[in-house]
């Protein structure tokens, strides 16, 4: 059990920084530090759209550094008044969870074996050989796991010092979650926003899955260009291609219509090699006439042109490639049984090798194949290349085929206030470069089902235009074990009866609606109007085209407005090689062992660094700065608090001055903070605080061991500024600060007010010059110059190889404004061990030191 300590706990002999995360994690959960007050007004609340970190093995410090960002700016929003809403989300449905599940048990879905009541994994899983389980007993491992990982996460995140409301958590899988992703494409439905269609759907054959346009990767791929002949009337026709095992799949050949060498041809037919399939001659303006022989065989589909291709030009389809990745056992209408038996069933590898035996023994192959590098679409998480195969999916509109609806979303774009602002441009490329509809169903197991059954005609085939649909008090629903109003359990499957919608949504139509889930849309109207619309959008730039986007197009068809006003995107983490880190690429730092070496502020401080939208790479010097950082805010706070507590007013030049030049860093951090520059406050706090400790401290604390009105105001100056810096850097280092400000200060730090720029304890005469219009008190630069004057008689020391408490027998200095240098001349006395000080005009600053052993 944590040691609790009281409030106000003397100041310790030795500050440290050890085990401060455990004392304040637990101090906060017991007080409610974070947590949400519900009672506040939609104009108090400041409401945050967290994102839901895949819950898939470990957090790495790419999640840690964007995490951190966004939490700085909650902390920021609660000390300047907002109530802030900060819930955490686990994002553990969908393929990254089923991948984990399959290989840290030993098993895979197989929805054809019947549940098992009871179900043990293997003793000793392997991966090789995972056993076959039903649907109903895999996921349940996928809860099982996914709680231990959610777990795991949560007490990450507390040690990391986020300051999110642990009482309201949410996951994309729990029955929450369902309900309001089943009650959003079924009023997407009844809309006509969502639709199912039957159509050329890009498909990973590992995964057996249909991907979405969002989740596509470019990667360049070995290959190799065959020279085809097909037969015309006047002879034949060479075309070259790298997927000859399509050829029983073609349905056409095409050329530019300007390419003089085939415009006889346009309209007239040719026979295909192998199987004498007649397929007609077109033209199309993507066909190009620099590549290969400049006419191309049409094939459904080998690619994405040939979607676009087979569309505008009306043409059939003759699929040969199934979901399997092989080719079909049946050959497609139209091509005769040889030699197609020949590739039936063989992998496209296998087909391709034997095709091309086949032609080469017709001696329609001409010369050997030529290799070459060509890009190829991957699915992001998979190692293969898609296929191209006609499937019936779920979609919905986004614009991808409906220009006023691309113009409106466009305009969405635009009301967002972006940070940094450039970011925008990517949500607008990827607006404009939509070539199709979301595609959101998926052919998995874990993820939210299809609120959706169809009726059984006589001979049991589906009817996919009268959907069954339950009403949304049902929700949610599982479509998989509970039947349709009106149909009973043993008419499942069966003629005349129904059969549920076997797929389930794309993790991100789920994901699409964090504001709604974590809100309370349609659960909980109450805190629904108190937070909703959100305030803040904080992701990485990657997923703009996804998450992003996606979440932009769910709230404005369901609500005809933006899901929340800012955007903060963040960069990657980049690995000394300045790849980007990626638990896939195997080249991730876990936190936990820097949590443990450095501690959590260390690596919070390193995370600040990284400003928005930029990627930052991974460097444990910044940590170790950070550490040395949170350690000096330790020993500098025991030294200001060494001293009385006093209620006197702040007095002395020197002292309302280094106020003055304060209340600049706090204007410029709070500037900064409201831009959501957070990178920018932490070093105007930084550099300031460095100053005040090597510059001020060194120059006050003569006056301030001494005793009347100038050490008292030195006394308050000190600790006025304290409380300050301690304000500033609560946001990026919580645990040093929350420790200082528990030695004599009441409350949490986290629930002060962020610091205004003018400072209570300056006298009457100081507030009202302030911020300083003239030269004096109150003044910056009189800190400013005094520091200069104390670094140069420093150096001179140094150089002179003798102690900074060596005696100064003159002091000499000449500058522009020597009246600023009068108004310190006591307290650089006192620093530099002065006998004589000697004050000239001059037309710039210039010291001479003249050191005792000088004489």
């Amino acid at each position: 059990m944590t040691q609790q300590r009281p409030r106000h706990a003397p100041v310790p002999e030795k500050p440290t920084l050890d085990g401060l995360e455990q004392v304040w994690v637990a101090r906060w959960e017991q007080e409610g530090t974070y947590r949400f007050d519900r009672s506040k007004t939609r104009e108090q609340i400041y409401s945050i759209d967290t994102p839901p970190p895949t819950v898939s093995g470990s957090l790495h410090v790419g999640h840690v550094f964007s995490y951190t960002h966004t939490d700085t700016i909650a902390r920021f929003q609660r000390m300047r008044g907002r109530e802030v809403f900060y819930p955490m989300g686990w994002d553990d449905n969908g393929l990254p969870t089923e991948r984990r599940v399959q290989n840290h048990f030993g098993v895979r879905c197989d929805p054809s074996v019947p549940y098992e009541r009871d179900f043990t994994p293997p003793a000793r899983p392997d991966p090789k050989r995972q056993v076959p389980i039903s649907r109903g007993n895999f996921i349940e491992l996928c809860e099982r796991l996914t709680a231990e990982d959610e777990k795991a996460f949560e007490e990450l995140w507390r040690r990391l010092g986020l300051s999110v409301d642990w009482s309201m958590t949410y996951a994309t899988i729990d029955r929450d979650a369902r309900a309001a992703s089943q009650r959003a494409f079924l009023r997407n439905l009844a809309r006509g926003e969502a639709y199912l269609a039957e159509a050329p759907t890009l498909w990973d054959v590992t995964f057996r899955t249909a991907v979405a346009q969002a989740e596509l990767e470019d990667r360049d791929w070995p290959g190799a260009f065959h020279r085809v002949s097909f037969y015309g009337e006047q002879g034949p026709i060479w075309i070259e291609t790298t997927r000859p095992e399509l050829i029983p799949a073609c349905v056409a050949l095409v050329a530019h219509p300007d390419d003089p060498r085939y415009q006889p041809l346009f309209g007239t037919s040719v026979l295909t090699p192998l199987f004498g399939v007649e397929v007609p001659v077109l033209a199309h303006h993507l066909a190009e006439p620099d590549k290969g022989s400049g006419i191309a065989m049409i094939c459904t589909f080998g690619d994405l042109t040939d979607v676009t291709w087979w569309r505008e030009l009306g043409l059939p389809t003759r699929p040969v490639i199934g979901r399997d990745g092989r080719l079909l056992p049946e050959p497609p209408e139209g091509v005769e049984a040889e030699p197609y038996k020949e590739l039936a069933g063989k992998t496209v590898h296998s087909a391709r090798e034997r095709i091309v035996e086949l032609l080469r023994e017709s001696g329609d192959l001409d010369g050997d194949p030529r290799p070459v590098q060509r890009t190829v679409k991957f699915y992001e998480k998979g190692d293969r290349p898609l296929e191209i195969v006609t499937t019936r999916q779920w979609y919905i509109r986004n614009g991808g085929r409906d220009a006023a609806l691309r113009e409106r979303l466009l305009a969405r774009g635009s009301e967002l206030r972006w940070h940094p602002p450039h970011m925008r441009v990517r949500y607008d490329n990827w607006v404009r470069g939509l070539a199709g509809d979301w595609l959101i169903s998926r052919q998995r197991f874990f993820g939210v089902p299809f609120p959706v059954w169809y009726p059984l005609d006589a001979s049991g085939e589906p009817d996919h235009t009268r959907p069954l649909l339950p009403p949304e008090e049902r929700l949610p629903v599982d479509p998989s074990s509970q039947v349709p109003d009106g149909y009973t359990e043993d008419q499942r499957g069966k003629p005349g009866g129904f059969t549920g919608d076997p797929d389930v949504m794309d993790t991100w139509a789920t994901s699409s609606l964090s504001p709604e889930i974590a809100g309370g849309w349609e659960r909980d109207s109450d805190l629904f109007e108190r937070v909703f619309p959100m305030d803040l959008r904080p992701q990485a730039h990657e997923i703009i085209r996804t998450w992003l986007f996606s979440t932009v197009v769910r709230a404005h068809l369901e609500f005809g407005e933006l899901p929340w006003a800012d955007v903060a995107i963040s960069g990657w983490i980049l690995d000394p090689d300045r790849k980007k880190m990626s638990k896939s690429k195997g080249n991730v730092t876990t936190p936990l062992g820097l949590l443990e070496e450095y501690g959590s502020d260390a690596v919070r401080y390193w995370a600040a660094g990284g400003r928005p939208g930029t990627d930052t790479a991974f460097d444990t010097g910044q940590i170790k700065v950070g550490r040395r950082l949170a350690i000096k805010i330790l020993n500098a706070s025991k030294f200001v608090l060494g001293f009385p507590a006093v209620d006197g007013e702040v007095t002395e030049p020197l002292d309302t001055s280094m106020l003055a030049a304060l209340a600049d860093v706090v204007e410029e951090a709070t500037r900064a903070f409201e831009g959501y520059d957070y990178t920018r406050a932490l070093e105007a706090a930084e550099r300031f605080f460095w100053s005040f400790c090597d510059d001020y401290l060194e120059l006050v604390k003569a006056r301030a061991y001494e005793s009347g009105a100038a050490a008292a105001s030195a006394h308050a100056a000190l600790r006025l500024a304290l409380d300050v810096l301690l304000r500033l850097f609560a946001p990026f280092l919580p645990f040093v600060t929350e420790e200082v400000w528990s030695w004599w200060r009441s409350g949490s730090v986290h629930r002060a007010a962020w610091p205004s720029a003018l400072p209570s304890a300056l006298p009457s005469a100081g507030r009202d010059a302030w911020p300083p219009g003239g030269r004096g008190a109150g003044d910056p630069a009189v800190l400013a110059v005094a520091s200069e004057v104390l670094r140069r008689i420093r150096k001179a020391k140094s150089e002179a190889r003798l102690s900074m408490r060596a005696e100064v027998s003159r002091l000499t200095v000449s500058g522009p404004e020597p009246g600023l240098v009068r108004l310190a001349q006591d307290d650089l006395c006192g620093a530099g061990n002065v006998e004589e000080f000697v004050l000239h005009d001059g037309p710039e600053l210039a010291v001479e030191v003249t050191l005792v052993e000088d004489r």
